[in-house]
C-alpha cells in the first residue's frame, strides 16, 4: 500500500507565505505513484488538509490524521517545509515525536540549536568551525548597548539580524556605529534575541546534503551572487541575485566545503536534507553563516538546483528521505 504523507507548510513567522511555495514545489516533486501525497497548511494552532477536490478539512490532533470521503485517514510521515516557527526550532517535532509520526528534519534539540543562531555558533566553534565573532542583546538589554564597544569589539559594518527565526526579515547591515540601534529595534520586531556579527567579506556559498543509513549525499556548491548589500529578502525570493552551480571556487576549497558540510552533518546528527551558508574569506578560509534545516523546495531554489546539477532525480532523493525512517 501506498505510504500517506503530509507536506507541513505555512507556519507562524514572517515567511509562512515562502513556505507554502515550497509546500506546492515539494508535492509537484514527489513521486505520486508511490505516496499520496496532501498538502497540511498550518497557522498557530489551525491545521488544514488541502484535499484533492480543492476543499480543506482539519487535522485531528490526538494522531495527526483526518477524514476523507467519510473516511478517517492517519499520516504516515510528514515532510516539514516551514521556514521559521514552530517547523524550525523543535516545536513541532516535539509534537510528532509525541504522536509518533516520523519526520522529515532533525530532532527537536537539533533543530532548537540550529534556529538559535548565536548559540549553534558557539557550539560549533568548539568543533573547530570558523565563524563570525557575535554580540547577544536580550530584549530589554538594547538600551544599554554602547554603540561605540560594539565597533571596537567587531569593526564595522556589522550585521544586526533575529537570532532565534528563520527567515530574512529584519536582516539590517549597519555601516556606522549610529545606525545600530534602529537596526536593533528592526530586529528586535521579529525576535526576543538580536544577534550582532562582525562582517565577513569574500564569495558567498552554499551547500546541501543529507544521509541516510547506506550513503551521505553532498551535493554541488551554490555560488550567490548578488548586487544588494547582502543575500537579504529579495535576492532571495524576487531574483535580486544571480545562482551558480557549480560555484566558481577551486577544487581544494570545494572539496574543503563538502568536507565541513558532511562534518557538521555528522557532529549535530542531523536528518533529512539541510543546506549550510558559508562565506570564503579571500585567502581561502572557509567560514559557516548559518544552518538551513527545512531549505527552500521551489523550483528555483538551491536545493532543487542543486540535485539537478548532480545529475539526481529529485522524486528520488526525496524518497530516499521518506524510506530512510521505515
Amino acid at each position: 500500500m501506498k505510504r500517506t504523507i503530509a507536506i507541513v507548510c505555512g507556519g507562524d513567522s514572517s515567511e509562512h507565505d515562502v513556505s507554502m511555495r515550497s509546500g506546492a514545489g515539494l508535492y509537484s516533486f514527489f513521486n505520486k505513484e508511490r505516496y499520496d501525497i496532501y498538502l497540511v497548511e498550518t497557522r498557530g494552532m489551525d491545521w488544514q488538509v488541502h484535499l484533492n477536490d480543492g476543499s480543506r478539512t482539519p487535522i485531528i490532533y490526538k494522531d495527526f490524521s483526518f477524514v476523507e470521503n467519510g473516511k478517517n485517514k492517519k499520516f504516515d510521515y510528514a515532510y516539514i517545509t516551514i521556514h521559521g516557527a514552530p517547523g524550525e526550532n523543535g516545536i513541532m517535532q516535539g509534537y510528532f515525536e509525541m504522536v509518533h509520526v516520523p519526520y522529515s528534519t532533525s530532532n527537536v534539540l537539533v533543530e532548537a540549536l540550529t534556529f538559535d543562531k548565536f548559540a549553534l555558533n558557539q557550539y560549533l566553534r568548539s568543533f573547530g568551525v570558523s565563524v563570525a565573532d557575535s554580540i547577544l542583546i536580550r530584549k530589554g538589554e538594547e538600551n544599554d548597548v554602547n554603540p561605540a564597544d560594539v565597533e571596537q569589539r567587531l569593526g564595522m559594518p556589522v550585521f544586526v539580524k533575529p537570532s532565534t527565526d528563520g527567515s530574512s526579515f529584519g536582516v539590517t547591515k549597519v555601516k556606522k556605529a549610529a545606525d545600530l540601534k534602529p537596526a536593533l529595534d528592526v530586529a528586535f520586531a521579529e525576535s526576543d534575541e538580536v544577534m550582532v556579527e562582525g562582517f565577513l567579506a569574500g564569495t558567498e556559498i552554499t551547500c546541501g546534503c543529507y544521509r541516510t543509513k547506506q550513503k551521505m549525499v553532498v551535493f554541488p556548491i551554490t555560488e550567490v551572487v548578488t548586487e544588494n548589500e547582502f543575500f537579504d529578502y529579495d535576492a532571495k525570493y524576487n531574483g535580486q541575485v544571480e545562482e551558480i552551480t557549480p560555484a566558481r571556487i577551486p577544487e581544494e576549497i570545494a572539496d574543503r566545503v563538502r568536507k565541513i558540510t558532511s562534518m557538521i552533518y555528522d557532529i549535530l546528527h542531523c536528518n533529512g536534507i539541510i543546506r549550510i551558508d558559508y562565506i570564503i574569506s579571500p585567502e581561502g578560509k572557509i567560514n559557516m553563516l548559518e544552518i538551513n534545516t527545512t531549505p527552500g523546495m521551489t523550483v528555483t531554489s538551491f536545493i532543487p538546483q542543486q540535485i539537478k546539477a548532480a545529475g539526481l532525480d529529485i522524486k528520488d532523493v526525496l524518497s530516499d528521505i521518506v524510506e530512510n525512517q521505515f
